[in-house]
């Protein structure tokens, strides 16, 4: 179950992304957050009473409690982005749950760093995102959302697609190979999240060039006629 909620995740993260960089509908990635987000929070609760027998700590232990934690934070996420959205209440709250839920990101990618070194640093890069949200929500950094958009965009599949299908298939890297599965994935993480600052910094470049074009050729333009891009 908690390979499904990954897959879902994958998607998530894709539209979300293309949210913020103004490429779909925010309504629309709130929706499909919203819904992401229940079905997480319903595979979470069974896998609770099936692989926990039913109380969380028998045939699994700490490993069954630990894979819901993430379940359950990854659910509650998203039903809290969509529900922010579609309520319009003001993503103050959500930032600052999103700067909690990265703290717990760092414990647990701390927990699985000795038994399962790639969920480790997926979890390292979730908390990473987690961050970003917190930064640009709870304490009004907007200029980080181009950044957010393509953070999002290019580890969406990385981090949580193509594992979750490797969990589903039964690929999961584990025993002498994990150490170097798991090198090989924080080193391609890092190289898709140092792209994301390179294209957000372009993004904003080209923007700033056209605002000082549109200004000369439009002197009159108001603010309000800019494109969402020549705003932030």
């Amino acid at each position: 179950m908690n390979h499904i909620c990954l897959l879902l995740s994958g998607a998530a993260l894709l539209l979300n992304g293309l949210a913020a960089l103004d490429l779909l509908p925010r309504r629309d990635a709130a929706v499909f957050s919203l819904v992401t987000g229940s079905t997480q929070l319903l595979l979470a609760v069974a896998y609770l009473g099936t692989a926990g027998g039913g109380d969380g700590t028998a045939g699994g232990g700490t490993a069954i409690l630990l894979g819901a934690a993430g379940m359950f934070l990854f659910g509650l996420t998203y039903a809290y982005v969509g529900l922010d959205f579609l309520l319009g209440l003001g993503s103050r709250g959500l930032g600052w749950f999103c700067g909690m839920v990265a703290g717990c990101g760092l414990l647990l990618a701390a927990a699985w760093s000795a038994e399962d070194p790639l969920l480790a640093v997926l979890w390292l890069c979730w908390t990473y995102l987690w961050l970003l949200f917190f930064l640009q929500l709870a304490l009004g950094i907007e200029r980080l959302t181009p950044l957010i958009g393509w953070s999002l965009i290019l580890t969406s599949q990385a981090s949580a697609t193509v594992p979750a299908l490797l969990g589903i298939t039964g690929r999961w890297p584990d025993g002498p190979e994990a150490p170097a599965t798991a090198a090989g994935s924080a080193a391609a993480l890092a190289a898709l999240l140092l792209l994301a600052v390179y294209l957000a910094w372009r993004g904003r470049q080209t923007a700033a060039r056209a605002a000082v074009v549109l200004s000369v050729a439009c002197p009159d333009v108001s603010a309000s006629a800019l494109p969402g891009e020549l705003k932030r």
